[in-house]
């Protein structure tokens, strides 16, 4: 691997792209183990070829080894179980998912946790910087509802969030361990917490939604206060993303000086391709120094491609709250958070990126 740039960088992305047909058919013909991992081998290499062509500097996998943009790192996690619900379970407007984590033991991170190789392979097939996105802290607690926390202790939400923190700690030393210069958590569950139907449903169980957000900023920071100095912690943000669906609506207002100003992280990933997101205004809590933000002005969730004027004038528009030397560009999510995939093709998808290049380089002279 040789690594030509180092992040922050201008133009990035979210991380997961629609999965290679081999891959997708394999699957759904139920080809799994050794056999499964030779054909993702096989097709993984074009997906980093494919972003590595349109310009960019970092790469992912695509997630492409994954089911879900989470569950499957939470299922390999040490106390912790996928199970099937039968029903919905996660609330998507025209969509269903019917898996959910369920805690049964102590959690621990694994020193063999899949995604280690998963990331020491990735670094092998690229030139530029390999980036890994996992699940942040956020997600355990926030899709563990408390019928499916089945370990007793963690009825204690101190203890439970404490040991979410300390398994999130081993994560990302290991993962630097394993290679891993640039760690992306996808801590969604700040933007649920804007939504009002999400608050009310966390009320519903006893959980103040405010305390809640801050309560998963001290987990964050808990989990990567005390990385390695040349480790670089973006963090996305999100209202969720299922074949082009969606499940919350709201503004950062509640979220925003929590992230900001109580976490080390350094780059945010931000939804805003949609008014689902609020306004800009939560911007001008970013704290003035190396901080970036990553405005999603690019969708995922459909294929018409965004002008070019349109972009400068929501970078006009950010800019009025944060300085420009403290923005890129990325998409608002992933491309498919899920194997199923956002509803656009593979040429959409890369000219989605080639947009994000070419933004970066408009404003700001570099990819």
């Amino acid at each position: 691997m040789t690594t030509t740039a180092t992040p922050p960088f201008r133009a990035d992305h979210v991380g997961s792209l629609l999965r290679p047909a081999a891959i997708a058919d394999a699957r759904k013909a139920g080809v799994t183990g050794a056999d499964l991992t030779s054909i993702e081998d096989r097709e993984i290499p074009a997906l980093v070829a494919m972003q590595e062509d349109v310009g960019l500097n970092v790469v992912t996998d695509g997630e492409a080894r994954r089911a879900f943009w989470h569950y499957d790192f939470m299922g390999m996690l040490d106390g912790l179980d996928i199970i099937e619900t039968g029903s919905d379970a996660l609330g998507f407007k025209g969509a269903t998912v019917s898996q959910v984590p369920q805690i049964t033991a102590p959690l621990d991170f694994p020193a063999d946790h899949p995604m280690l190789e998963h990331f020491r392979k990735l670094a092998q097939m690229t030139k530029v910087c390999p980036k890994i996105s996992i699940p942040g802290p956020s997600a355990v607690h926030f899709r563990v509802t408390p019928e499916n926390n089945k370990h007793a202790p963690y009825a204690d939400q101190d203890l439970f969030m404490s040991d979410i923190a300390a398994t999130y700690k081993k994560a990302v030393h290991a993962f630097y361990a394993a290679g891993c210069r640039y760690l992306q958590l996808d801590d969604i569950f700040f933007a649920y917490l804007g939504d009002e139907k999400q608050r009310a449903i966390r009320a519903a169980m006893g959980q103040d939604p405010d305390w809640l957000i801050e309560r998963y900023a001290g987990m964050l920071e808990d989990a990567i206060k005390d990385r390695p100095s040349d480790m670089i912690i973006g963090m996305h943000m999100c209202r969720g993303n299922f074949q082009s669906t969606f499940v919350a609506t709201g503004g950062y207002d509640a979220a925003a000086d929590a992230i900001f100003n109580r976490t080390s992280v350094d780059v945010y990933f931000m939804e805003y391709d949609t008014d689902r997101a609020g306004g800009l205004e939560p911007l001008a809590l970013l704290p003035k120094g190396t901080k970036r933000v990553l405005p999603g002005f690019i969708t995922t969730k459909t294929a018409e491609l965004e002008s070019m004027d349109s972009l400068r004038r929501q970078f006009d528009a950010a800019s009025k709250f944060v300085d420009m030397d403290q923005l890129g560009i990325a998409p608002q999510c992933g491309f498919a958070s899920t194997e199923h995939g956002n509803k656009i093709t593979e040429d959409d998808q890369k000219r989605k990126l080639e947009l994000v290049v070419k933004v970066a380089q408009d404003l700001w002279g570099e990819a």
